[in-house]
């Protein structure tokens, strides 16, 4: 029904940048939200930023400034522009969609809010 991909992870040394891919397939809807999450070993599944079929964007407090997300319309495809990264940024990170509707459209912070999940891409920030 819905494919998400990720691609991008990598290796990278502290204050350095990586750039991730989200391409989405299937029935995606022209009210869908999209996010980026993230989850470390141990640690609890976060939302590090997410995008609105209206465009507005959320970002996790400790990612503001350094993390963009944008959304390719034509390719159904969202991006997280990630900067400055830190050891801290060391993790698994997912693509989520969920389904918007006319009254709601806004971005949920919750993974149980997402029914549509990619396989993940690993990030790590290392010297």
């Amino acid at each position: 029904q819905v494919q998400l991909v990720e691609s991008g992870g990598g290796l990278v040394q502290p204050g350095g940048s990586l750039r991730l891919s989200c391409a989405a397939s299937g029935m995606i809807g022209s009210r869908d939200g999209m996010a980026w999450f993230r989850q470390a070993p141990g640690a609890q599944r976060e939302l590090v930023a997410g995008v609105s079929a209206m465009g507005t964007t959320d970002y996790a407090d400790s990612v503001k400034g350094r993390f963009t997300i944008s959304r390719n319309i034509g390719e159904i495809t969202v991006y997280l522009q990630m900067n400055s990264l830190k050891s801290e940024d060391t993790a698994s990170y997912y693509c989520a969609l969920r389904r918007g509707t006319y009254f709601d459209t806004s971005i949920k912070r919750l993974p149980s809010e997402y029914p549509y999940w990619g396989q993940g891409t690993q990030v790590t920030v290392s010297s």
